[in-house]
């Protein structure tokens, strides 16, 4: 599952609940998180994982300034961003990626690699946050390729495809997201196909995560739009790994509240027996 969980902004306590309702009623193996706000040792990823009873490990932004200016809150120096990897299975290894921005606004955006050992076999996770402006497309290719330069080095001898998630701030046929595919255009490292878990959804089934008729992204007149995806590598020994399913998840009010600005993506990943 990934989930960009729209950091502190909108009714923070009311969304908190609700995105803990989605969680519990979903039960992820694996959940890639962006925007996770964080404080020191607290944060919005360590409060779920002991509510919902699993493993978290997070990465922070090194330059959240941009994040913090958009605040209206008391001290809002105090707050910083980032990636998070939550997962019933423990984390045998992990590493962070800070993504180059080039002319690009630098906000400090990363890529957090978990290696979970799961049963059967360690699974190589990813999770990624790429820049949002409309016209740092360039930007996002240039990031696209040194985060599928880090899934290269951290997937190799493992049997279970990689698993990247993310919010990539992305059209599905935009250059970045067909670069990071590498099956619709050459690929950023030869031979490393990832690709797009919603491939395997339902034609008719609705696949914006932004969606126009979400209040938060309604009052910003953005449209509605797919941005966020969960990529995996071609299958393992037996099919290890090979994609089920896919939906979306958190796409409506819980409580009469909606979740974040962004509805979440889950897949469902064949274990090769």
């Amino acid at each position: 599952m990934t989930w960009n969980l729209w950091w502190r902004f909108g009714p923070l306590a009311e969304r908190s609940t609700a995105i803990r309702d989605v969680l519990r009623e979903v039960r992820p193996d694996v959940l890639g998180l962006q925007e996770n706000w964080t404080r020191g040792d607290d944060s919005l990823a360590d409060r779920l994982a002991e509510d919902l009873g699993l493993y978290c490990i997070r990465a922070e932004s090194d330059a959240p300034g941009g994040w913090r200016r958009r605040l209206d809150e008391p001290e809002a120096d105090a707050w910083g961003v980032g990636n998070a990897v939550l997962s019933r299975w423990p984390v045998r290894d992990s590493a962070t990626l800070r993504l180059p921005t080039a002319a690009g606004t630098d906000d400090g955006r990363l890529c957090l690699h978990a290696l979970l050992d799961a049963p059967g076999a360690p699974v190589p996770f990813f999770t990624s946050h790429l820049n949002s402006g409309l016209a740092e497309s360039a930007v996002r290719v240039g990031q696209v390729r040194a985060l599928a330069r880090f899934v290269a080095e951290r997937r190799a001898g493992h049997a279970h495809p990689a698993v990247l998630t993310g919010d990539y701030n992305a059209c599905p046929d935009s250059d970045e997201m067909r670069l990071l595919g590498g099956y619709r255009t050459g690929p950023a490292v030869p031979d490393q196909v990832l690709i797009d878990a919603w491939e395997w959804a339902d034609p008719s089934q609705p696949s914006a995560t932004r969606m126009a008729q979400n209040p938060y992204v309604a009052a910003r007149r953005d449209p509605g739009v797919r941005l966020d995806y969960i990529h995996v590598a071609e299958p393992g020994p037996g099919g290890l790994g090979h994609v089920r399913g896919v939906r979306r998840a958190g796409d409506g009010p819980v409580g009469g509240v909606w979740p974040s600005d962004h509805a979440a993506v889950v897949a469902e990943l064949g274990d090769g027996a």
